[in-house]
């Protein structure tokens, strides 16, 4: 069986993403579970079947399934199977994630979401290596290893009684971290190189489009909440909205930004409890990173002062982890004292 080719999303070289690599390939050789964390878009996946292929266990399945995809009553069926007449319409039987990904491994995206009740059959799979289909009896050996991923605080909810404490300990053998794209100092351009490279190839462009000196300063100070993943979709979106397809000068970080006049709104129609974000500052100055810097000061500045310049609440109100608020704070602090 071949081993696909790796994904470009994989790509890096800075130290953060050496070491997180390094501490995946040395885990990947010790057949046990290991959790990924780490934030949206980070790549949690591509880390789960890095995982997969540099075990022992890579000539057999690769089986994944997004726990947040599914109804919460759905998902022990999708793990365990089941049996004819389990449930209305289950008029055969029918194998779950266990039994298809046996002999090689199981990705368990979004692991927070499982209910108590399915995580306490998980446990003992892992514990016995054994299940039951459910409306069955006969007990199903399964030989699987466990990749669990989650951006949650799995010993946060095991605190509050929404995880099994037992099964986070046996799931954490090896718990990686996935660095945010924001640390990972040098890998915004290699990466957003490759996705311009194959968005130009897919596009039918003759030429790979270069990033202006500006567009790529902007890309370096942009604090990227949604990591590799809103990187891929930025640079996708600018090579294809591009005049010159040989040259980026323009990005556009908020795809539901109008370029039109927004038409007016009666703000007494606003639902309680809510405030409008700051409206844009109208200058003169044609300076894209000005306005743009203006603007994210305004929003900083209000939601500092709705907060009682509590900065950690102030990140909640933005929509922002506290790093990336810590981030964007310390870029205007001098403004904002």
């Amino acid at each position: 069986m071949s081993v696909p080719a790796p994904n470009i999303e994989a790509l890096g070289q800075s130290e953060a993403w050496l070491d997180f690599q390094d501490r995946l390939s040395r885990a990947a050789t010790v057949d046990r579970p290991v959790l990924l964390m780490g934030e949206r878009g980070a790549g949690k996946e591509l880390a789960a079947r890095r995982l997969h292929y540099l075990s022992p266990r890579w000539s057999e399945p690769l089986v994944a399934l997004n726990c947040a995809a599914l109804a919460p009553s759905l998902i022990e069926s999708e793990l365990f199977g089941y049996e004819p007449g389990a449930f209305t319409g289950a008029t055969a039987r029918r194998r779950g994630r266990f039994e298809t990904a046996e002999g090689g491994t199981l990705f368990l995206d979004e692991l927070g979401n499982i209910p108590l009740q399915v995580q306490e059959k998980i446990l003992r799979v892992v514990e016995y290596g054994v299940f039951e289909r459910v409306g069955g009896s006969e007990a199903v050996h399964a030989n699987v290893r466990i990749v669990g991923a989650t951006n949650t605080d799995l010993p946060e909810r095991a605190a509050a009684g929404r995880f099994m404490r037992d099964l986070l300990d046996r799931l954490s053998f090896e718990v990686l971290y996935l660095p945010p794209l924001r640390t990972r100092a040098g890998d915004i351009m290699l990466l957003a190189n490759h996705f311009a490279a194959h968005m130009a190839t897919e596009l039918g462009h003759d030429t790979i489009p270069v990033f202006t000196e500006d567009a790529r300063a902007q890309l370096e100070a942009y604090p990227w909440p949604g990591n590799v993943r809103e990187l891929k979709n930025v640079v996708e979106r600018a090579v294809y909205r591009a005049e010159n397809p040989e040259t980026i000068d323009t990005l556009c970080f908020d795809p539901f930004q109008c370029p039109f006049e927004p038409l007016p709104r009666d703000n007494a129609a606003e639902p309680s409890g809510t405030q409008a974000a700051p409206a844009a500052p109208v200058h003169t100055t044609t300076d894209f990173r000005e306005a743009i810097a203006r603007y994210e000061e305004a929003l900083l500045r209000q939601a500092l002062e709705a907060c009682q310049f509590n900065q950690r609440k102030a990140a909640e109100r933005l929509g922002l982890t506290y790093h990336q608020f810590r981030g964007l704070y310390r870029k205007y602090a001098a403004r904002l004292r």
